[in-house]
């Protein structure tokens, strides 16, 4: 009669058991690197997951019975490369434990770009698409904008010195179009990332690498065109995918759906896993997210956070008498920022290393400049293959407004005290010793910079140096330079720094920064206070926030010379 040992068991003891899990991942929801640190950005964005509690579901069902298979739901907006890379790999992983992984997309790219969306779709064992949908496998562009012709129109003079060629951002105010050596340079960041997605494609589509060529050669193609040349397996809406999955992994036609970063809060929180937990070593994560300023971390409003040494300082002090502590993954999420902060930064990792626990940085997004400076100390540097990190370089200078605010009938007199009191006002040009003096200084910092760099990557000065000079990389380009050890995401430098201390993955617990409420109001008592490591709330006015959207906008670089020369979207 078809009754099996489960359905007896269920009559003996009256149970029902539920129906299996399947884990979903709703991209259109967007992904988070972080928490909000203030609540009322928590309230508006709290239905976007972290990407660290996706992956960690992901991770913990390959292990659990209950959950038959994991739907990616891609979003209609760009995915960034990077966070592509490590939700990639963790759905591959899960793949290989025999959890069946499905990708659905209504469109990868509406006449629009999808190259980044659907190479992350690649790595599920099923691709489905709409099928009035299309694929947009049209490669990546990168766009530079450039300001001289604006600015000599308004008659303002661009003072900026650059170490060296390929530290762009200078070239944002000085030039009216690209540089030989940023032409180059930008030109190998969207060849690399598009190798990358080629090669994921042979690796998880099984297709042939002139077969991908052509494909991209022909994009955008609709569904299908998609379908015949192997690039998705079916073609079907949304409601017929589900009623598939229903029939293949359900029980009875029964599935129960739970959104992936819910799945690992709610096994967090099981009794049993708390219990656990609380036993466990620990491998603490330390965020540097944002652009590096000196003092303490502050939300940055539209332009995105700010991170303070002294906050990241005090983060990193706390962990040197926590014995439960085994190891430290460093997570740098940041395009740079202020030189000195950064080395305070780099100080605090040197110190903490002097522990004897290991010390693992894992880049996100953007790791360079500041964030390459931040990374480089630390016992091994791991980097997803699309992060942008390098950038070992310096810029420093003004732009003179004086005839500027002229022409708008705004004056404005500049009184020194001091030889050189007047040399960083924008109402005056540099004369011919302060311009000597701005370039000496970026001397110095530049080869303060790359000695620092050669020494922690144990590298000779003269073979790092040309890998420097303010050039920005992918980090697969990186990895084949020596600038970082391995190529993955967070998961992986977890998994690294377990290795460093001699336990396995499932051995440990991961914990992550946190304050409570009391710490959170209380004033601190000393730098050394929990109270320390908070983030210090700063509000600007709706007109502050449009001029610094402005002035970001712009390319102006605003935390430091150690900044990243542009904000790159790959699209």
């Amino acid at each position: 009669m078809g009754v099996t040992l489960q359905t007896v068991t269920e009559l003996r003891t009256g149970a029902v058991a539920k129906p299996p899990l399947l884990l979903e991942v709703d991209l259109s929801r967007g992904l988070a690197e972080a928490p909000p640190s203030d609540p009322v950005a928590a309230l508006r964005r709290r239905h976007s997951p972290l990407l660290a509690d996706v992956i960690e579901g992901l991770r913990r069902a390959a292990t659990d019975d209950d959950v038959v298979g994991a739907v990616l739901l891609v979003g209609p907006g760009p995915a960034s490369a990077a966070h592509a890379d490590e939700l990639g790999a963790a759905l591959a992983a899960l793949g290989r434990s025999g959890t069946m992984t499905v990708a659905f997309a209504e469109t990868f790219g509406e006449l629009g770009p999808g190259t980044v969306s659907y190479a992350l779709a690649a790595h599920c064992d099923e691709v489905w698409l709409q099928p009035s949908g299309s694929v947009g496998l049209t490669g990546v562009t990168l766009d530079v904008t450039f300001l001289r012709g604006l600015l000599d129109k308004v008659d303002a003079e661009p003072m900026i010195g650059q170490r060296h060629q390929y530290k762009s951002a200078a070239e944002t105010f000085t030039r009216d179009a690209m540089s030989e050596p940023n032409r180059e340079m930008t030109q190998r960041l969207a060849d690399s990332v598009v190798e990358q997605v080629r090669g994921t494609l042979v690796r998880r589509r099984r297709l042939l690498e002139p077969d991908v060529v052509a494909a991209m050669e022909t994009a955008p193609m609709h569904a299908d065109d998609a379908l015949s040349r192997g690039l998705v397996d079916h073609l079907g809406y949304r409601g017929e995918l589900y009623s598939d999955l229903r029939r293949r992994l359900g029980r009875d036609g029964a599935l129960r759906l739970q959104f992936a970063h819910r799945y690992a809060k709610k096994r967090a929180s099981r009794p049993t896993e708390r219990a656990l937990a609380r036993r466990q070593p620990v491998v603490a994560t330390v965020p540097v997210r944002g652009s590096i300023v000196a003092g303490h971390s502050r939300p940055g409003g539209l332009l995105g956070p700010f991170v303070g040494s002294d906050t990241v300082c005090a983060a990193l002090a706390r962990l040197h008498d926590d014995a439960a502590v085994k190891a430290v993954v460093l997570r740098v999420d940041s395009p740079g920022g202020s030189y000195v902060a950064s080395d305070a930064i780099r100080g605090a990792l040197l110190a903490l290393r002097a522990t004897g626990r290991p010390v693992i940085a894992s880049m996100g997004q953007l790791a360079a400049s500041g964030g390459y400076f931040v990374s480089m100390p630390c016992d091994r540097i791991v980097s997803s293959a699309s992060t942008l990190t390098g950038s070992i370089g310096v810029l420093a200078g003004k732009v003179v407004v004086h005839e500027t605010l002229a022409r708008v009938g705004i004056t404005r007199e500049t009184i020194g005290s001091g030889p050189q009191a007047e040399m960083f006002s924008t109402n005056l040009r540099y004369n011919d010793d302060q311009w000597q003096r701005l370039q000496v200084w970026l001397d110095a910092v530049y080869d303060d910079f790359t000695r620092k760099a050669a020494h922690d990557r144990g590298m000779p000065l003269a073979e790092l140096e040309p890998l420097a000079r303010g050039r920005v990389w992918t980090g697969a380009d990186a990895h084949e330079r020596g600038l970082v050890d391995e190529l993955g995401g967070l998961e992986h430098a977890i998994g690294v720094a377990c290795e460093r201390t001699g336990l396995r993955r499932h051995q440990v617990r991961v914990r992550r920064p946190h304050l409570g409420l009391k710490d959170r109001i209380r004033p601190a008592e000393s730098t050394a206070s929990p109270a320390a490591a908070s983030v210090v709330h700063e509000q600007l006015s709706p007109a502050g926030e449009l001029l610094r959207l402005l002035y970001e906008t712009l390319g102006a670089p605003r935390t430091g010379v150690l900044s990243l020369p542009w904000v790159l979207q790959v699209r």
